[in-house]
């Protein structure tokens, strides 16, 4: 089946319970087994089926369904929020003692994660040039556990140089992670690229309302064979799970990324998704390709009306011809349309706040990817808790402005944007 068709019908059947068009909402905690024997086999994993819904939940899992099929992934988990995901892939291989290394280009909310936080369990990140990725083979050694970048960056907008990440990376047997909210997989497939699991913040274009938290893991096919191939430096997939009655993860047939999180992450951490999340995120993601679309022409006639503007000292968005992403939109993205997220510098500091106070249709906010239009000051929301030096390094200084391009009209955007610039 095509995207289209996939975002629709992928992982329901219809035909079952009362045939209900629309995918029920299993909002319930735990589930009657058959008999004792039943829970003992579930819990076994000599059957599948739901257990409790912080691991299962019969609505998640046609979400779940549904979104490997559109990333052309082997399974996928849905988890609490992105923040969530991104903590559940790489505490998923990695441990105290361990590295990771991440791009320098990220979400400010990654950043910490991956930076701060993550620290304290022990695990050391190593930043590379997403650019070019010109000095990450230099940062691997034996302790490294997953290498992760964005697809399409937040808040600079810049495109990784993705086929020479996962060349390193293979070469030395090192899990690529790829977090593609921002292109969506609407737009890119890091899988058919070779990397090797997705994340993603489902709170943004895959809901396009505002209206839900979550997060999404996705696992490429066969990374059962990666870890046993590469067992030193992932043990804990290829040797028993003392915590799951000796479980060797390898062994089972089933995708081994998401099966750990959910019997070890998921059920110890307990960062899940809710039911009626997943229900929500199963409508919106009906209209995701159709959206995406619409987000990714809108931000190009946006871009274009801001780089022509006197008052705009540089504009990022990888559809410009100028940018000096283009030719990785082009490469890597659907008709090479790069989604609905611009930034650009005003000629101060002063300016950009005066121009976000200044706008009427764009909404002051720090989400993305909602059908209305936002605007927001990254330096002291997003990525606030940088430094003064991660912000240069990152791309981002006291003027960048950041735009979520919506599905309104286009005229009324600039004529907004024109006379908060003016003003």
């Amino acid at each position: 089946m095509q995207k289209e068709t996939i975002a629709i019908h992928a992982g329901y059947d219809k035909k079952e319970g009362y045939g209900s068009m629309s995918v029920p909402i299993a909002q319930t905690t735990a589930y009657a087994f058959r008999d004792s024997e039943h829970a003992a086999n579930l819990f076994a994993l000599k059957e599948l089926g739901p257990i409790y819904s912080r691991l299962t939940n019969p609505t998640s899992d046609v979400l779940e369904q549904r979104f490997a099929a559109l990333e052309g992934g082997a399974a996928a988990i849905s988890t609490a929020s992105g923040q969530a995901a991104i903590f559940y892939a790489i505490t998923n291989v990695a441990e105290a003692g361990d590295n990771i290394i991440i791009s320098d280009k990220l979400y400010g909310g990654a950043v910490t994660l991956l930076t701060h936080t993550i620290k304290r369990f022990g695990i050391e990140a190593r930043v590379f040039k997403s650019k070019d990725a010109s000095n990450l083979e230099e940062q691997i050694d034996d302790k490294t556990k997953a290498i992760f970048f964005e697809s399409l960056s937040n808040p600079q907008i810049a495109i990784t140089d993705i086929e020479k990440v996962v060349e390193i990376a293979k070469r030395h047997g090192v899990l690529t992670v790829c977090d593609n909210t921002v292109a969506t997989p609407a737009l890119f497939n890091p899988i058919e690229w070779g990397v090797d699991v997705v994340v993603h913040s489902t709170s943004k274009y895959v809901n396009g309302q505002g209206t839900a938290i979550g997060g999404m893991v996705v696992e490429r096919d066969n990374l059962a064979e990666f870890f046993k191939q590469n067992d030193k430096r992932y043990y804990h997939f290829t040797t028993p799970d003392e915590s799951y009655h000796g479980l060797v993860y390898t062994d089972v047939p089933l995708p081994n990324f998401c099966l750990r999180i959910r019997l070890a992450l998921l059920r110890d951490i307990g960062a899940t998704q809710s039911p009626h999340n997943s229900w929500l995120l199963i409508q919106t993601l009906e209209t995701l390709g159709l959206r995406v679309e619409k987000h990714s022409d809108n931000a190009l006639e946006v871009a274009k009306y801001l780089e022509s503007h006197p008052k705009v000292k540089a504009v990022n968005y990888p559809g410009l011809k100028s940018n000096e992403h283009y030719e990785k939109a082009q490469k890597y993205f659907k008709n090479g349309k790069a989604s609905g997220l611009i930034s650009f510098e005003a000629e101060s500091f002063e300016e950009a706040r005066k121009i976000i106070d200044s706008t009427k249709l764009f909404s002051v906010v720090v989400n993305i990817g909602d059908s209305k239009s936002l605007i927001t000051h990254p330096a002291s929301t997003t990525h606030s808790q940088m430094s003064e030096q991660e912000l240069i390094e990152a791309g981002i200084n006291p003027a960048t402005v950041r735009l979520s391009i919506g599905l309104e009209n286009t005229a009324d955007l600039i004529e907004d944007l024109e006379q908060a610039i003016s003003k």
